[in-house]
């Protein structure tokens, strides 16, 4: 029973240290809200040496299950608002709690426990969030104090498989450590320069100590989760550069004589897979921690030694990649490629580029002992072993995938390498070859999927090509021949209609080819030229396909977001001229697609839930992104299609129509990408083609008024915006009808059709606005609010339509309040309507 209590208890301290007094956290969850808003009147109960002392005594008294909350209440403590205390009182109880760290590491025995391991670590992060290394330098036991943290740090390192999750809040304290040395004004020796070079070594050798274990006994590997060892790496990055000189001779000691193993190994008659194994996940680690420490270069605190040292690690790099190169195609380890494409992404970052003085110290070695003598011969490095990569390492995707996010950083950073540019266009036409690139072929024993890496590989291309292009069409014809020649034996495939299925498999590797050039083309003359090159013949070829393979999104998702990349109208590169029919052109076949599409999709009938995603709305989802692409480009006159009897923009709309209705409300909100592209669809048909939206049939309105009105409550942002702006429009567009029947001249009669329709649907259900303004005004009132201004917008045209419904609902609202709130909100509501004149919604929507 006492235990129970006592649980009850510290839970409800907790709980009280745990509340959002200031009501500033969106999210409770995070933990990096460091800054406790204890109220002042608490002051006193702090400022009692005691309370802390409670609560230590109570971790050392209790069970684990309880003194883990009293360490949880502890770390509460310890990130209470600096404003609280004097400088005078917050120095003591600094050291109070300073006093109770010391007490809690000199008998340790309760840290076995992983609960209250974890949640010491927690604390122990949050006295550096709060308290500056200048404060805790000055506590009188501050040199015990550090040193048992840091042999603590060391023995938890050293336990890499007790407790990850937790090395982060360690690392956390020394990186906030270390990063604060250059500021600390005091006197007092801070010491951090004998202890950060340990707990560098503990991590760096702990790890190379783990990669026998893990492959011996088939633990999992820290390195396959790579978001938590990039995160330690960063923050190792900092702690490494305090005493530099330490870390990287250790390093190029450990590098050394791993790589000396490694090669005995290799040229050793009797070659023991496992051991070699062993050996290149060393290096793996190695790798990832020499691009960290040359990723970690900060440009006012590193000095020409320090730079010849990361010249030093890097040749060692340089030297394993050309060592590794030469086993292909025999042998290839994934974990030592992808470390060796974050340490040159890292040396890019750091010492490619205009951001660096050539004459750093880096490249003197790099010179005696590589022959590299500049940025422009690291170039030459980064395409070979590109080119690399994409021969031999084909078959796997990981590596092939970063190999071609490193080329695409490249060649997105092309302004500030130009004079390495060359360089790499030299390379584009071998690029082209794709008999030399395995992931380029489209051979039976490559899945669909495979094929992804295309988009970002042509990406690259195109930016480097159009680095020179200018209005050279000879020289994108020369570029575009490999698709040319693919397009012209796909056509003559589907007309002899054999060997349809090797058909399908070079159209979903053109389809995403294609998307990967359209997205580089910023400019109106390139785009034009792309537009020339695929119209009329080959577009009508990805029509072709839609028809006849719309059952299979493996094909159809492709070819449909390549249209969706071809609508839109980037950097204005649709503005064509004034004599180009072009824009049209383009949207009608948009058209024909979508609604080949659409139709073909619906004769599916009911699919079951796992199927109806990928068979169904992902497509859907895609054409509503490519139509609103085209309504909101502005190189349309869509006027046009009605004037000259062209149907080709209703029928458009017609399977959009079709399309919505066949999927239901739940999965519209449901499915973020469906929701992302039909809101804002919307958001443009109610803007400029309320003559659509008037002429629909009622139970056609009913749906998409309740699919605004669900949105208006949705989590997301982009939904919830979206939904208000169309019922804006739309209470806007009822309001201007009602202002014109009110003058009844006889022009405006003729005019007035479409909204006396719209006009009448509302007589006949005026429920639908009224939900939604009661929806709008609970939001405001009694919901955290994310979107106000978007919120704002629709109201005053709701309350103007239905002023009965309003002073209904004003007074619903006001009696649900407990008394002494009345008032208060009947005001509210009265500020809110002051000076607002009747009949006029655009003058008064801004007050």
């Amino acid at each position: 029973q006492q235990q129970s209590l006592a649980m009850q208890l510290l839970k409800l301290v907790l709980n009280c240290l745990n509340f959002d007094f200031i009501g500033n956290s969106a999210d409770e969850s995070a933990d990096d809200l460091c800054t406790v808003q204890i109220p002042t009147n608490w002051r006193t109960i702090f400022l009692e040496p005691e309370t802390l002392e409670l609560f230590f005594d109570l971790y050392r008294s209790l069970p684990p299950m309880l003194s883990q909350l009293a360490l949880s209440c502890l770390v509460q403590f310890a990130s209470t608002r600096r404003s609280l205390f004097s400088n005078p009182e917050r120095a003591k109880y600094l050291g109070n709690l300073i006093k109770g760290v010391k007490q809690i590491l000199e008998n340790p025995q309760g840290l076995s426990d992983p609960g209250n391991y974890h949640e010491f670590c927690r604390f122990l992060a949050r006295l550096k969030t709060n308290y500056q290394l200048g404060e805790l330098v000055m506590v009188k036991e501050y040199p015990e104090v550090i040193q048992l943290i840091a042999n603590f740090t060391i023995t938890s390192l050293q336990h890499w498989e007790f407790a990850p999750n937790s090395v982060h809040y360690l690392l956390t304290l020394w990186q906030r450590m270390v990063a604060s040395v250059p500021f600390v004004k005091s006197a007092e020796p801070h010491l951090l320069d004998t202890y950060a070079p340990e707990i560098t070594k503990a991590y760096i050798t702990s790890r190379l100590e783990c990669v026998p274990l893990v492959i011996r006994d088939g633990l999992e590997d820290p390195l396959d989760d790579t978001a938590t060892v990039f995160q330690q790496l960063e923050q190792l990055c900092t702690v490494s550069r305090c005493e530099y000189e330490k870390t990287c001779t250790l390093l190029v000691q450990l590098f050394d004589q791993n790589a000396q193993n490694y090669q005995k190994l290799l040229h050793s008659s009797s070659r023991n897979p496992l051991e070699i194994t062993v050996q290149e996940g060393r290096l793996a680690w190695l790798v990832y921690f020499v691009g960290t420490f040359v990723g970690g270069r900060l440009t006012y605190t590193s000095t020409n030694e320090h730079d010849a040292m990361d010249g030093e690690l890097s040749c060692r790099v340089f030297q394993l990649i050309s060592l590794m190169d030469a086993q292909l195609p025999q042998s290839s380890n994934e974990k030592v490629e992808l470390a060796i494409l974050w340490f040159l992404d890292q040396f890019r970052k750091t010492y490619v580029g205009d951001q660096l003085q050539h004459t750093s110290k880096v490249y003197a070695r790099m010179s005696e002992v590589l022959g590299i003598t500049d940025d422009n011969q690291v170039l030459e490095t980064f395409m070979t072993k590109i080119v690399t990569n994409l021969k031999y390492r084909g078959r796997c995707e990981p590596v092939i995938s970063r190999t071609l996010q490193f080329l695409n950083d490249l060649s997105v950073g092309y302004p500030f390498y130009l004079n390495l540019v060359e360089r790499l266009t030299s390379h584009t036409l071998l690029f082209q070859q794709s008999k030399h690139f395995p992931f380029l072929s489209v051979s039976d024993n490559y899945s669909p999927g495979d094929l992804r890496c295309r988009t970002v590989f042509y990406t690259a291309l195109t930016r480097l090509l159009v680095v020179d292009l200018g209005e050279d069409e000879d020289e994108f014809e020369n570029f575009m021949l490999p698709l040319t020649m693919s397009f012209e034996s796909v056509t003559q495939i589907l007309n002899s209609s054999f060997e349809q299925e090797a058909a399908k498999r070079m159209l979903i590797g053109l389809a995403r080819d294609l998307r990967g050039i359209a997205f580089a083309l910023n400019t109106k003359t390139s785009y034009t030229m792309l537009f020339d090159w695929i119209y009329p013949t080959y577009i009508s070829v990805l029509q072709r396909a839609i028809e006849l393979w719309y059952r299979e999104p493996a094909c159809t998702t492709p070819i449909l977001k390549l249209m969706a990349e071809f609508m839109q109208n980037r950097s204005q590169r649709l503005n064509f001229d004034v004599s180009s029919p072009n824009g049209i052109l383009l949207f009608r076949e948009a058209s024909k697609m979508i609604c080949t599409y659409g139709n073909q999709i619906l004769s599916l009938g009911t699919l079951s839930k796992d199927q109806v995603y990928p068979l169904k709305l992902k497509g859907i989802s895609i054409c509503y992104s490519a139509l609103k692409s085209a309504l909101c480009g502005n190189y349309v006159s869509f006027g046009v299609f009605k004037l000259y009897g062209d149907n080709h923009f209703d029928n458009v709309l017609q399977a959009f129509v079709k399309m919505l209705l066949s999927v239901s409300h739940s999965d519209l909100l449901q499915y973020r990408k469906l929701s992302q592209s039909y809101y804002p669809l919307l958001e443009c048909l109610t803007q400029d083609h309320m003559s659509f939206i008037t002429s629909l049939e009622p139970h056609v309105l009913i749906y998409i008024f309740t699919s605004i009105s669900e949105g208006l409550t949705a989590v997301d942002t982009v939904v919830s915006s979206s939904c208000c702006t169309s019922l804006d429009y739309i209470v806007t567009y009822l309001f201007k009808h009602l202002a014109k029947e009110g003058k009844k001249t006889l022009r405006c009669r003729e005019i007035s059709q479409d909204g006396q329709r719209l006009l009448h649907f509302m007589q006949q259900n005026p429920e639908v606005l009224q939900q939604m303004m009661s929806i709008l005004m609970n939001t405001i009132i009694f919901e955290d609010c994310r979107n106000q201004w978007s919120v704002s917008r629709p109201l005053l045209g709701l309350i103007l339509l239905n002023e009965k419904y309003f002073s209904e609902l004003r007074a619903t609202l006001i009696s649900s309040q407990p008394d002494n709130k009345r008032e208060v909100l009947d005001q509210c509501f009265r500020n809110l309507m002051e000076g607002v004149e009747q009949n006029l919604l655009v003058k008064n929507r801004d007050r």
